[in-house]
């Protein structure tokens, strides 16, 4: 059995679609898992849905609106035939939307996020799947909601293994007796109440990985619409070069840093029961991409992870003493309290410094805490620039006309946080 899963990109439109179907002909006998995220930037409209429902920023309504019509566009490409049944389907699926922005929120925003976002993969995942078994590619549609059981972390749901694996062994080896595809959503699980959770930001990766290792996959394979794992993101830098072979260890190091081609909780799964992961192009299927396996080979060219709009705060005590464990202790603990991840820490006696994503509403809340028992000081509007397997040289050239904030280096890796040099 295999488990492949494809991105927004690989089905942001009607031929998305199609070019995942000729994909999966590919394995005419083989058993795969279709893991499918929300279609194109789905997932950021409905992120700017859930803020306008609870902030009341813009018309919710009017937002909603532009999703309906995105996706039944691409139905309209795929079914000609009006009378088909993902039409019923999909407008039963919006009406739980326009319900569930009817009313005023009664949760925080972080649960009523999870239950709106989430939809983006239930409504993709009807489309691929119905599609496919138009054309003959006999699938069945699974809800990963009754599979990928986490606790009530919202935004963040931490996975119960052993329910998910009993759960997932259960229902889906029993559903293979039938068919060799399934359909089933990336980024969402369910708790206990039966309320819908997100395994957080690009999390389809991690779904995937979760039922490769509960079924015991013989691979992963990750498509994406580049030809591998990449040193560098090409948004960023004109000369990219792909990486053959990538060690589980200097994987889960880069994902960690901020490299956004695999979700960093990905990989350890796959590392545990020895599974490989491929990322391969959905538009060049046959080529070999990058491998994701057991291995001690060191790269032998630097990769580079660049991250924008960080902010860097500062935390000092207020009296003359020392940052000492009971003051971390306390800092850490707003710093999960508020959900906000530490891309980068430094201490000294007096200072703890820590560099992360500029979310304006968690920051804020977070310093406002935050000064209630320490000096607080930051700098926003800046970059994070990590390389693993730096050389003098590539820093040199990477922080000219920069200036250096924050500067961290080990053996392997080098981080540094820093803004423009303003010309007098």
């Amino acid at each position: 059995m295999q488990v492949f899963k494809f991105g927004g990109a690989s089905v942001k439109d009607a031929n998305g679609v199609k070019n995942v179907a000729e994909v999966l002909k590919q394995f005419p006998d083989k058993k795969i898992s279709v893991v499918i995220s929300a279609m194109g930037k789905t997932t950021n409209a409905l992120e700017r849905l859930a803020k306008a429902y609870f902030y009341k920023t813009e018309n919710a309504e009017a937002i909603l609106e532009e999703i309906k019509s995105y996706h039944f566009d691409i139905c309209q490409k795929l079914f000609p035939a009006s009378s088909h049944s993902i039409y019923t389907e999909l407008e039963n699926t919006f009406v739980e939307l326009y319900w569930a922005i009817e009313d005023e929120p009664t949760q925080g925003f972080d649960f009523e996020y999870d239950q709106i976002v989430s939809m983006g993969e239930i409504i993709s995942t009807k489309i691929v799947s119905a599609y496919l078994n138009e054309i003959g590619l006999n699938n069945k549609w699974i809800d990963a909601r009754g599979l990928i059981q986490t606790d009530n972390s919202y935004r963040e749901g931490k996975v119960d293994f052993a329910l998910t694996e009993s759960l997932i062994k259960r229902d889906l080896e029993k559903v293979f007796t039938s068919t060799n595809i399934i359909v089933t959503q990336g980024f969402i699980g369910g708790t206990s109440e039966n309320f819908t959770t997100t395994l957080g930001r690009e999390g389809s990766d991690y779904t995937a990985s979760i039922l490769a290792y509960c079924l015991n996959a013989e691979n992963v394979t990750i498509w994406k619409d580049v030809p591998g794992v990449l040193n560098a993101d090409p948004k960023w830098f004109s000369h990219t070069k792909k990486i053959d072979q990538l060690s589980y260890h200097d994987a889960i190091e880069l994902t960690y840093y901020g490299a956004t081609v695999i979700h960093p909780k990905t990989i350890k799964p796959l590392q545990n029961k020895n599974i490989p992961l491929y990322v391969k192009s959905f538009l060049k299927p046959k080529e070999e991409g990058t491998v994701i396996k057991d291995g001690d080979k060191r790269l032998n060219i630097p990769s580079y992870i660049f991250k924008i709009d960080q902010v860097l705060i500062s935390i000092q005590p207020k009296d003359f003493s020392f940052i000492a464990e009971d003051n971390l202790s306390d800092i850490f603990d707003l710093f999960s309290k508020h959900g906000v991840k530490i891309n980068l820490m430094q201490l000294s006696a007096i200072s703890f410094s820590v560099c992360c994503d500029h979310d304006i509403i968690k920051i804020k809340t977070l310093v406002n805490e935050l000064q209630t028992q320490f000096k607080v000081l930051y700098n926003s509007g800046l970059e994070l620039m990590t390389v693993r397997y730096y050389t003098q040289e590539t820093i040199d050239t990477l922080t000219l006309n920069k200036v250096i904030l924050l500067e961290q280096r080990s053996r392997y890796t080098v981080q540094m946080v820093m803004k423009n040099e303003i010309a007098e």
